[in-house]
């Protein structure tokens, strides 16, 4: 599943002519990666604690817990239609959508990110390899101003790292770089694509702070602490395909 059908009035996917292929691909995640999404989490539930309570922030939460346990990605609309069955009577939970939707997300980008996005461009072609689902995360790149950043270079998936093989049609490339805040997914990426990637791993997010957790793998090819940390990164450290 991607995002190519989201938003397509306002902006469309863009995808490589083919036959055309890259010396370097550069592949964003977008949560925790080149946004703060922990931030935006924080603050819905702390929407639902005041407006409905903490009963209402807890139900709220285990059904989200549940739903990403079931999908593999995180869900918000999706956990909030489920909650919303159990409390049809209550009109107040529209609004929780629209908070949604509407969230300031250009806000919750990182410092630096898009100076790094253009740096990156000087170097080979940038697109966005996301998970999520096919409303709310375009809507979020969109809303954050990623998706005319990246030039509607953006790819979402169910799980990214299932779908490597659509990646290289979508971006045919001789190398590519994976930036991304799971080292689970880093890994996964690096066992299928092996030295065709460069994987590098800002260590922001709850994700990148499980340290119990990230244990379990393998070191990324590059750890940074911080997505502008990339700014003082030299092109030497990717390598120049042959």
């Amino acid at each position: 599943m991607s995002a190519r059908g989201a938003s397509r009035s306002r902006s469309a996917v863009r995808i490589d002519k083919p036959g055309s292929t890259h010396d370097l691909v550069f592949l964003f995640d977008v949560d925790n990666t080149l946004l703060d999404n922990d931030r935006m989490q924080n603050d819905l539930f702390r929407h639902i604690q005041r407006e409905f309570g903490k009963t209402a922030r807890a139900r709220y939460l285990a059904i989200f817990e549940q739903l990403r346990s079931e999908l593999g990605y995180a869900d918000y609309l999706g956990a909030l239609e489920r909650y919303r069955v159990e409390n049809l009577h209550d009109p107040r939970l529209l609004h929780v959508a629209n908070w949604l939707v509407d969230y300031p997300f250009a806000d919750r980008v990182y410092p630096g990110a898009f100076r790094v996005i253009q740096r990156l461009k000087r170097w080979g072609q940038v697109a966005i390899l996301s998970d999520g689902d096919a409303v709310f995360q375009p809507r979020k790149v969109e809303r954050s101003g990623l998706w005319k950043a990246f030039g509607g270079h953006v790819l979402i998936f169910i799980h990214k790292e299932q779908e490597l093989a659509a990646v290289e049609q979508f971006f045919p490339a001789k190398h590519y770089v994976m930036i991304d805040d799971k080292l689970r997914l880093l890994q996964a990426i690096k066992d299928v694509w092996q030295h065709r990637v460069t994987t590098v791993f800002p260590r922001q997010g709850h994700y990148a702070r499980d340290q119990k957790a990230n244990a379990k793998y393998r070191p990324a090819d590059l750890s940074i602490r911080r997505i502008a940390d990339l700014l003082d990164v030299n092109r030497e450290v990717f390598p120049v395909p042959a």
